[in-house]
């Protein structure tokens, strides 16, 4: 069984090798390893000891994803299966439909998409050109965010090639750390359903939006193509990587981070701060009062 120390420097160790601002590492380290000297960790385990170092790092590098977390489940130590991560996650999206929750046709001639997680790609085309299809008549969208928990770049790219005429748009870039290669996204040429073009949208957020969620947000919003309506977001732009320390204890190390093409910035640690900021309950009757308003109706 690690002591305290041991479990705290390996975290350490991690941190140092993968996370995405390495010049960030060296307070990190000093910070944690000063208060590693004066016992403050000694009497600590468990939860308490996640708790305790999770608060420290971030107080050294406000990154909230920068993380000790405790698991009561016993975790493998083997290093994680980047493959088998992926094949979990694309048989997730099988299950609940590439994340789309339902699809509408509203008074007014208003489209709403549900959409609660963010399809790769390549598996989730079909799908979400099929939820652009239905709503290709409409004069108005709304694509509701508010439960999505995140998901694929490449997915959030394509959600978001539909609101642009064509395919000379540079959305984003992902840097990655451990190559040192900046990935562009732009949109794309070729979809499998009719562009939305010319009519509003408004992107509805909660306080649980997140990840790739935010990132279709940020982006319509960054580019002027969306009215974001609701709550400030959870705050998370950064990939991150989980290592197991132990078999209740993993370290959470951010690899990678998003640099709009915009607004050169992303929207980690503070969220995407909506246009029309409402309760998250009220933001779909908020957005369909826009919607007519704008329409006339």
């Amino acid at each position: 069984m690690l002591t305290s120390e041991q479990v705290v420097g390996q975290a350490l160790d991690r941190i140092e090798a993968g996370y995405v601002f390495p010049e960030k590492v060296v307070d990190i380290d000093g910070a944690i390893r000063r208060r590693l000297a004066a016992g403050e960790y000694a009497d600590l385990d468990g939860p308490a000891l996640c708790e305790a170092v999770t608060a420290h790092l971030q107080e050294a590098c406000p990154d909230k994803h920068l993380r000790l977390l405790w698991s009561d489940e016993p975790q493998s130590l083997e290093p994680a299966d980047e493959d088998g991560g992926q094949a979990a996650f694309l048989a997730l999206l099988r299950a609940e439909n590439q994340g789309i929750r339902r699809v509408e046709h509203l008074d007014g001639n208003i489209g709403l998409i549900d959409v609660r997680r963010i399809a790769s790609a390549e598996e989730g085309a079909a799908a979400i050109g099929a939820a652009m299809q239905l709503v290709v008549g409409s004069s108005a969208l709304i694509l509701d965010l508010r439960a999505c928990h995140g998901g694929a770049p490449e997915g959030a790219a394509m959600w978001c090639s539909y609101f642009f005429h064509d395919d000379q748009v540079h959305l984003n870039d992902i840097y990655e750390r451990s190559t040192g290669i900046t990935r562009q996204y732009w949109t794309i040429a070729h979809l499998p359903a009719p562009r939305y073009t010319g009519r509003p949208v408004y992107v509805l957020t909660s306080a649980i939006t997140f990840s790739g969620g935010e990132d279709v947000a940020y982006t319509l919003q960054a580019h002027g193509r969306a009215e974001l309506i609701g709550e400030t977001t959870r705050g998370g732009a950064h990939p991150t990587a989980r290592h197991a320390v132990t078999e209740h204890i993993l370290v959470t190390v951010p690899t990678a981070r998003t640099i709009n093409s915009v607004t050169g910035t992303n929207w980690e640690g503070v969220g995407v701060v909506p246009d029309v900021p409402v309760p998250a309950d009220q933001a779909l009757d908020t957005a369909l009062e826009a919607a007519r308003t704008h329409l006339g109706a």
